[in-house]
């Protein structure tokens, strides 16, 4: 990954990218606005009777969906191309969220949750690589990040919105999910030009041939480890952080919607700017420094439930979001050829749904037992996570990529 300071101020870097960039920008920022259900998905479920177990065992759903979903996504994405899996992705995640709505037993909202996280799991891997398709280096991560304020800001809205229209009907909050999706696919497929796989990477577009290379490259192995650990840490504000919230603290659903929307309207208003200050150092002492302080953010959460606490807690959460999240999503892209964008993209999916499956189950329990140990064990997480990523900069430092091409083209003949 490029390194080097890049002197441009935040407007010549917007303006450079290209339009089609733009075009996925706004349907990302109409479909985070309808993005309801998930964040609320563990209220819902409590106040239709379900218990614990089941509760997690439906978030693991989810996960599971969305595991399935970077194996899938990524050979879509690099098989029959960018744009066929996101539509894919669009109408499947719409159709599911509507039947997730009228799901009553455990089993239908196993299965209806998987299907949702399979459906709405293949578009992450398709989007991603196709930014990298777009965006040459120097601006991916002012690409990735204003990507992120368009979800954040879509997200806040939504938030906002999502808590008052809580308290009059989840239904609502159902429907409006599925119909922003709808949308997202509109101006993907009105918009978005076909980006057909070339032949190099359909000859290539098996995952063995992929595997084969990730295992050859250390920095992408141990940041991806970092990832997924960080991943657990993130989780905990869609599922712990509500219930500090709403049974630690008592405070109501509208309370929990606006400290969600704090968060993304601070990534709104500061992450940008802030990109053009962090890009100065190098990437991986950004990103474990921003994890660092994800894991002191949750961490605050131990030394009480009230709503100041909660505050500082999703603020200083915030901060390392916006200064990981962004130069991770550029980190990693970086570390991918461009045949393999896709599949790339797809572990990194596959990273984050393996935490999903885990990460809010063990989560709510290890709350129940005992919240103060949940909040120091992820904080640990975090400083682990941070670890991780410092060693891929050692590990890159001895890993040239003609060593790894070297590495690959030997397995190939073996």
């Amino acid at each position: 990954m490029n390194t080097q300071p890049r002197h441009t101020t935040l407007l010549q870097d917007l303006a450079s990218l290209p339009g089609q960039y733009w075009i996925l920008f706004s349907g990302t920022l109409v479909n985070r606005f309808g993005n309801f259900v998930m964040p609320f998905l563990v209220i819902y479920l409590k106040m239709h009777g379900h218990d614990e177990r089941t509760i997690g065992f439906t978030l693991g759903a989810y996960g599971a969906g969305g595991l399935c979903a970077g194996i899938l996504g990524g050979w879509l994405a690099d098989r029959v191309g960018r744009k066929a899996t996101m539509l894919i992705s669009c109408t499947g995640a719409a159709t599911f969220m509507l039947l997730l709505s009228q799901a009553n037993s455990v089993i239908a909202l196993l299965m209806t949750t998987f299907m949702t996280g399979l459906s709405a799991g293949i578009y992450s891997p398709a989007a991603g690589a196709l930014i990298a398709d777009l965006i040459p280096p120097e601006l991916r991560v002012r690409a990735f990040a204003c990507q992120r304020w368009a979800i954040n800001v879509g997200f806040a809205a939504g938030m906002a919105t999502a808590g008052f229209m809580a308290k009059k009907s989840f239904l609502a909050l159902f429907v409006a999910d599925a119909g922003t999706t709808l949308l997202l696919g509109l101006t993907i497929l009105i918009g978005l030009k076909p980006r057909p796989a070339s032949k190099a990477a359909k000859a290539k577009s098996g995952w063995s041939h992929a595997l084969k290379h990730m295992k050859a490259n250390p920095p992408f192995m141990i940041a991806s480890s970092a990832g997924f650990l960080i991943t657990l840490v993130f989780l905990q504000m869609s599922c712990t952080y509500s219930l500090q919230t709403t049974e630690g603290a008592g405070l109501d659903e509208r309370t929990y919607g606006m400290l969600m929307a704090m968060n993304g309207i601070m990534i709104a208003c500061l992450e940008l700017p802030l990109i053009g200050f962090t890009r100065r150092f190098a990437p991986v002492k950004v990103i474990a420094i921003g994890y660092a302080l994800l894991g002191i953010g949750m961490g605050i959460n131990s030394l009480g439930a009230t709503l100041p606490l909660l505050i500082v807690s999703m603020a200083v959460f915030t901060i390392g979001e916006m200064i990981a999240l962004p130069v991770s999503n550029g980190y990693m892209a970086s570390l991918a050829p461009d045949e393999m964008r896709g599949r790339y993209q797809g572990v990194m999916s596959i990273t984050w749904s393996s935490a999903t499956m885990v990460g809010p189950t063990l989560g709510i329990l290890l709350y129940h037992f005992n919240p103060q140990v949940l909040w120091m064990a992820i904080t640990g997480l975090s400083f682990v996570a941070a670890s991780l990523v410092l060693a891929s900069q050692w590990k890159a430092g001895r890993v040239e990529q003609e060593d790894v091409d070297d590495s690959i083209i030997q397995a190939d003949q073996s």
